[in-house]
């Protein structure tokens, strides 16, 4: 067996519709002894270009361990599932199992805010006191 990340973006009014589409996609690796290593839905973002005239989109990412014969049945549910806007499929040499630099980003961010917010009800209350 071996080794893949699966990039996938789906088409933002289909965003309701993910979990049930990865929970699809992990039975279709499951059912053959693959392993999903990682799965992590990023949400709606930001597209680099348009695609079918949208400027958004619903990214997942996927770190796989599968046959050949599963990778293609995967790879023909991606292609004719008209949600599916694009996919890519690279092969790795081992299973990564860290969280991607994406999601070390969003948590980042989240805990970000949170202590900017902190500071700055600190510095109103002082300006307040003076």
């Amino acid at each position: 067996m071996r080794h893949y990340e699966i990039v996938f973006i789906v088409h933002p009014d289909q965003s309701e519709q993910v979990p049930g589409m990865i929970d699809r996609y992990k039975a279709l690796v499951t059912a053959r002894n693959g392993q999903i290593h990682r799965l992590e839905d990023w949400g709606r973002r930001q597209l680099a270009y348009p695609i079918q005239k949208m400027h958004k989109a619903h990214y997942v990412l996927m770190n796989i361990e599968c046959d050949d014969e599963s990778l293609a049945e995967l790879e023909h549910a991606f292609k004719f599932n008209d949600a599916v806007l694009r996919h890519l499929t690279i092969k790795t040499k081992a299973a990564v199992v860290a969280a991607s630099p994406m999601m070390k980003e969003e948590k980042s961010r989240s805990l970000t805010p949170a202590a900017a917010e902190g500071e700055d009800d600190g510095k109103s209350e002082d300006k307040q006191s003076a």
